[in-house]
Order: C-alpha cells, then structure tokens, then sequence
C-alpha cells in the first residue's frame, strides 16, 4: 500500500482519490485507526503547516478538508467497529446576531481533519441554545464564532450564561473570528483563541491537555 499517495491525495484535495486508497487500505485489512492516526491526520497537519506558511490558502484547505472529509465518511464504520473514540468532541457554532459561517465551517472542516468529532450547531446561535446542547451532548471543547464587532457581545454573554448554567469547569471554550483578539478571549474568560482554522487544531489539542 502506497501511503505516500494517499497523504498526497488529501494534501493536494483530490477526494476521488483518497477514497480509493482509502478503501483499498481497509479491504487489504490496514487498521484504521492507525490509517486516521498515522496518515491522514499527518497529512491535514501538513495542509495547516503549508497555510501558516502562506504555501496554502483558504481555497486550498477547502479542497483538502473535502478530500478528507470523504475519507472519514469511510473509515468511521470501521472505527465505531473497533471501539476507537475521537480526539475530542467539539461543540461549535456562530453566536447570536452572526450568520456569517464560511469561516466557521472551515474550522469544522479541519478539527474534522484533525481527528476531533464536531457537533455544529450553526449559526445565530443564542446563549440558551448553547447551553441547551452542551447539557444534552458530553462534550470537551465549546468553540464560539463571530465575524462582526457588533456580535461580540454575544461572545461574552455564552461564556457567561455556560458560567451561570454550572457547567463551565465541564468545558473547553475557545473562541475565535475576525474581529477577535487574545485579549478579548482573556477578557471574556475563555480558556483561547485561534485567528485561523489551521491555528484552531492546534488550540483544541493544547487545551485538552
């Protein structure tokens, strides 16, 4: 099995590809957590490491994520077989008053990438409403999206409404979106902040550890 093609496949977004290899690994009976872990993980990391370095850009990750994304859409009967468990488990959405998701999306997209299982709740999302999905899924991380200054209030207001439901030492909140700083994250008390999808795998693993 050529694995080198298969961490190309994904890096250079061609899904059709990496779903063949993908399945040609499983047929000739590769684990497949160690096809996740030791391959296709690496490779979204490879596609995050070119786009700090300004080698990729938004377009480019986006094709990259697809090509994953539809080798996940194969492997995950197989893990649920073996009993194997996400990196973590992701809450997301964009806050209240915000519709803006393209952003948001990609960073889906890559925590997907980056082994971790999402739970999109969307956009214009409202304190409650988070608070609401974060009782009814046991989740590690809550990542809050906002793309307008107007809507940052609503930021801090889903920090402080986890706060008050009890809950907030349950969870991981990073936050992150054009008009965010680290200052701000600090200022609202969330635990980071990423200023891209790339930065935001990295941030994820870090605060679960």
């Amino acid at each position: 099995m050529d694995f080198n093609a298969l961490r190309n496949a994904v890096i250079d977004g061609d899904a059709k590809t990496t779903r063949t290899l993908v399945q040609e690994a499983l047929t000739a009976g590769h684990d497949p957590r160690e096809l996740v872990t030791q391959h296709l993980i690496p490779a979204m990391d490879e596609v995050g490491r070119r786009f700090e370095c300004n080698d990729f850009f938004v377009p480019e990750m986006l094709i990259a994520a697809r090509a994953m994304k539809a080798a996940l859409e194969i492997v995950k009967p197989y893990l649920a077989a073996t009993g194997a468990k996400p990196t973590g488990r992701v809450l997301i959405g964009t806050v209240k008053g915000d519709l803006h998701d393209i952003g948001k999306n990609l960073v889906c997209a890559m925590l997907e990438g980056g082994g971790f299982e999402v739970i999109d709740l969307g956009v214009d999302v409202a304190p409650e409403k988070f608070v609401s999905a974060l009782k009814e899924h046991q989740v590690d991380i809550l990542a809050l999206s906002a793309l307008l200054t107007t809507t940052m209030p609503a930021m801090r207001d889903t920090v402080a409404a986890v706060r008050d439901a009890g809950i907030r030492n349950t969870v991981k909140i990073i936050v992150g979106g054009a008009p965010i700083t680290d200052g701000f994250a600090k200022e609202i008390g969330a635990d980071g902040y990423s200023d891209n999808a790339s930065a935001a795998v990295v941030l994820a693993r870090r605060v679960l550890k």
